[in-house]
């Protein structure tokens, strides 16, 4: 195993013995570093928008070799193809040819990866930068169809907001997918956003918006500055990579998953130890997650991308792409809640590609879609399967599943029980606490086939777990349907609203503090 593992490593090596040390892959080291350079030395006023995009694809290219060697011809072979299907399909269809391509090419990468090298071992390889380099080029090839092939009243708000008018030039589009900023890690973004970026419109377009929507001419002045330094918002979100490495290194290293089916421990081990065990491994699992993403949020604000707005109490907000809001995740008492939080921006696009279009059955194509991008190992499948049942007795819903008002859904089983826990702040708290403790079990349950990713380790911990969440979630799914199926059907949420629970990411909310009722505004 170790050998098949090694064959697939042919990138460079010099960060190899540190990164094992620490547990996490340093590649994106270099990223932050050039990232401050480019902001400094190659900003707008210093460079043209063409030099900025050139070097910025000639970064990630060479950051792309350097950590995956000749593997990396995958990703810009992709790229390459899809940039032809840009330019030469008919606009009606250009949307899914692109679809059907970058996720062809990234299955076919990720049979291969798999089960040729190494089966079983959760491991960094090129893969990854194929999976956000497709969601880029989906990204692209919708917002252009929706630019070119729609008429304007057949758009949602968010589509026509984010549609793009004319083709990009082949400078622009390996720009835009190799980019140095997010090649490795991500996020996803926008493309207009990406160009303005670029262009050195970000900043300026992104507080005149906030101020149109707000109804002034400018916004403190803010409008009028030339540039707003995010270095602030960098040293915060690189403190937060510190302490996820002293977690890492300090708690995380002493609870492997892998002991949640170790055979000795579930035949000696009772119920209620594993359960506890399974909790915390999973909790401890979280910071390897966080930094990575924390990090690729923190080099993208270096480089001066990322710019959001400004905040309610007048400071510069930087969180425009970030990826998760961890005190949301930690503190969350719903299962919806904490999806909100986990992964945004691949939440935002299973929502734009698939769920806001798909004319039927748009929660199972999602899913679908989802495990699809998410790889090969039965694990995430398992994962996926699992969030249906817990998902259904979350919503409490009917057969009608897409006909009834999200905000009637998300609310009914608050309305029917929250109640009664409302006439003393003591017993809010025990409430809150009590669903806190619900929400995480069922995450910690739901994604631990999504870490053990073969089907005899999965299948081991839900046999020593008794299948509990299982069966709790439908037989609450299936109460809650025949007490509260409600005579009349409320009208359908527009689809500009409209949220692939539980897909949904929304980055307006990444760094909002979540309160204990639960309710997210859509």
């Amino acid at each position: 195993m170790g050998e098949r593992a090694d064959a697939a490593t042919t990138g460079s090596k010099w960060l190899l013995p540190v990164s094992e040390f620490f547990g996490f892959p340093l590649d994106q080291v270099f990223a932050l570093g050039a990232a401050f350079w480019f902001r400094l030395y190659l900003g707008p006023c210093h460079a043209s928008p063409l030099v900025r995009h050139a070097v910025a694809t000639l970064f990630g290219i060479a950051f792309v070799i350097f950590c995956f060697g000749w593997y990396s011809v995958h990703i810009v072979i992709l790229v390459l193809l899809s940039y032809m299907v840009i330019i030469t399909a008919d606009i009606s269809n250009i949307h899914r040819y692109s679809l059907v391509l970058s996720m062809g090419y990234l299955t076919a990468c990720q049979i291969s990866r798999v089960f040729i090298f190494n089966y079983g071992i959760l491991s960094t390889d090129f893969s990854g930068p194929l999976m956000i380099v497709t969601q880029k080029i989906t990204t692209l090839a919708f917002q252009l169809h929706d630019g070119i092939g729609k008429k304007p009243e057949e758009l949602t708000s968010d589509q026509m907001r984010l549609a793009i008018n004319q083709r990009p030039s082949l400078v622009e589009y390996l720009s835009y997918n190799l980019n140095f900023l997010s090649v490795l890690v991500g996020p996803c973004s926008n493309y207009q956003d990406y160009v303005d970026f670029i262009d050195g419109r970000h900043i300026q377009r992104r507080l005149r918006k906030q101020a149109e929507g707000a109804g002034n001419g400018h916004l403190n002045g803010y409008d009028k500055t030339p540039d707003i330094s995010p270095l602030n918002a960098v040293c915060s979100k690189l403190l937060v990579c510190c302490g996820c490495m002293l977690v890492f290194l300090t708690v995380t290293r002493s609870l492997p998953i892998a002991h949640n089916v170790d055979p000795h421990f579930i035949s000696h081990a009772p119920f209620l130890t594993r359960l506890v065990y399974a909790f915390f491994s999973i909790q401890a699992a979280r910071p390897k997650f966080y930094f990575a993403w924390t990090l690729a949020d923190a080099i993208n604000n270096a480089a001066g991308y990322g710019f959001k707005g400004m905040d309610a109490n007048g400071r510069p907000s930087w969180d425009l792409i970030c990826n998760l809001n961890i005190w949301g995740i930690e503190t969350a008492t719903s299962f919806k809640t904490f999806i909100d939080n986990w992964n945004i921006q691949t939440g935002v696009w299973l929502k734009s590609v698939c769920y806001d279009r798909a004319p039927r059955h748009r929660m199972a194509l999602t899913f679908v879609l989802s495990a699809l991008w998410h790889g090969v190992y039965p694990g995430y499948y398992f994962t996926f399967i699992t969030a249906i049942p817990i998902t259904a007795a979350a919503r409490a819903v009917s057969a009608h599943d897409d006909t009834f008002e999200l905000k009637y859904k998300k609310n009914l089983v608050r309305r029917c029980f929250r109640h009664y826990f409302l006439f003393s702040r003591g017993v809010k708290r025990l409430y809150d606490l009590m669903t806190w403790a619900a929400t995480q079990l069922a995450i910690c349950y739901t994604v631990m086939p999504f870490l053990l990713l073969a089907v005899e380790p999965t299948m081991v911990y839900y046999r020593s777990m008794f299948f509990h969440v299982h069966l709790i979630s439908m037989l609450v799914a299936i109460a809650l349907h025949s007490k509260h199926t409600p005579a009349t059907e409320p009208p359908p949420t527009p689809p500009s609203s409209s949220s692939p629970f539980p897909l949904s990411m929304h980055p307006s909310r990444c760094q909002a503090t979540h309160s204990n009722n639960n309710v997210k505004a859509e």
